[in-house]
């Protein structure tokens, strides 16, 4: 018995993870050579964080990220306009986190290694086969290694080479018109100083928050992303995590975003480094699991940076992938019965996060008055500003009510595996 995954990505390494907590044996195969703590800031929601936290790794977040405290929305022009409090100040039970996404992908990395030794964790290793046989799966490693499965998990990713192999023509990821410059600044965190901001509105948004404690200058990791969108006659290129961004390209676009909560343009320029990413996603799949194969993470369900939403759904596919694992054992049924638990789910925030997710408020006010306004409250009700962000957490899965009330997705475990 032994579940095989593709990708040691966060989604990959969690469903090692759960897997050793139930007790079932593992083989991951990760594409590149050495795994490095590549990306920048990420937001963890609480429904993820509790599943971290049930696969003891509490201290461990703490250590490499930031409790945040509260999400604030401004106009392009600086006012606010909304805010709401985060993770336990909100009354969930958990905490939200930002984190580096590197960081947390190696701090699940040494885990795994950790848990279930060193060699769990194969790389230079790329699925380049596999074909369904009587007893499950089998898996070829870079066009000549096979290796026989229960099942076989498909996390790699947005180009993921299983996906492909079942849905062939369905060419390149799709591209939203936006491109995102992305960078880290250690600067002195604002407003509440564990605050998630954002600023502009749709074609033209500033987010920004810390990913780290203050050091002894009272100076935090200050994690950037400015969204910049283009007309459709505009081309972009392929993803890459290493890809330079130029300031020319953008910082003029935001040249007198100098508010009394932030100077945006001097935390640009400071930059220890900026990438350039386009937002893209894929389209809502009909199907995940084929038999004893199925999709998991951004192989599933890549969706746009809107929500904070990715790598938190891709931890939470894990765990209830893990509880099919429990109660139907690693077998097809399993994964038929994630698939009807996870896709409908996920592809409606795949689809709420295209429509804007909770960011809509800042469009609806820049419809409104172009982002000056005397009192927000003329230009949008409280009322509609909390339906948007209520109507979000619910197609996400992580309303306060539910999620505290939510048995544990995997039920009772012997911790020792933990």
């Amino acid at each position: 018995m032994v579940v095989i995954i593709s990708g040691a990505g966060i989604g990959g390494l969690t469903v090692a993870l759960t897997c050793h907590q139930l007790g079932i044996p593992v083989k991951v195969f990760e594409a590149v050579p050495k795994i490095t703590p590549l990306g920048v800031g990420i937001n963890l929601q609480p429904h993820a964080v509790r599943e971290l936290f049930e696969l003891g790794l509490a201290d461990q977040l703490d250590a490499i990220g930031l409790r945040t405290r509260e999400v604030a929305y401004f106009s392009k022009h600086g006012l606010p306009i909304w805010a709401e409090d985060r993770g336990k100040w909100a009354g969930y039970n958990w905490p939200q986190y930002s984190v580096h996404r590197g960081a947390l992908q190696m701090l699940l990395l040494d885990a795994v290694m950790a848990r279930l030794g060193a060699d769990c964790v194969t790389t230079a290793s790329k699925v380049t086969g596999f074909e369904q046989t009587a007893s499950g799966v089998l898996v070829t490693i870079n066009g000549e290694q096979q290796v026989q499965g229960d099942v076989l998990i498909a996390a790699d990713g947005i180009h993921s080479t299983i996906r492909a192999g079942f849905y062939p023509d369905e060419g390149a990821p799709v591209w939203g018109g936006a491109v995102l410059w992305r960078g880290t600044t250690r600067a002195k965190a604002f407003l509440s100083g564990a605050s998630m901001a954002m600023a502009g509105h749709k074609d033209l948004k500033f987010v920004t928050y810390p990913i780290s404690q203050p050091d002894e200058n009272g100076l935090s990791l200050i994690n950037w992303i400015a969204d910049v969108k283009f007309d459709n006659s505009a081309t972009w290129n392929r993803e890459d995590y290493n890809r330079q961004g130029k300031l020319a390209d953008f910082l003029p676009k935001f040249g007198d975003w100098n508010f009394d909560w932030l100077d945006i343009p001097d935390l640009i320029r400071k930059a220890d480094a900026i990438y350039e990413f386009p937002m893209i996603d894929r389209n809502p799949l009909e199907r995940w699991s084929f038999g004893n194969i199925t999709l998991l993470g951004d192989a599933a369900h890549a969706m746009y940076p809107i929500g904070s939403n990715g790598a938190t759904q891709a931890i939470i596919d894990a765990r209830v992938l893990g509880k099919y694992f429990k109660s139907h054992g690693i077998n097809a049924a399993a994964l038929k019965a994630y698939d009807a638990e996870r896709r409908p789910i996920c592809n409606a925030v795949v689809l709420a996060n295209r429509g804007n997710g909770p960011d809509q408020v800042l469009q609806v006010v820049e419809q409104r008055c172009k982002g000056r306004f005397d009192r927000v409250e003329d230009i949008l009700s409280p009322n509609e500003m909390a339906k948007m962000a209520a109507d979000y957490k619910k197609v996400a899965g992580f309303d306060v009510e539910t999620l505290n009330n939510a048995p544990s997705i995997l039920g009772k475990l012997d911790d020792k595996n933990t």
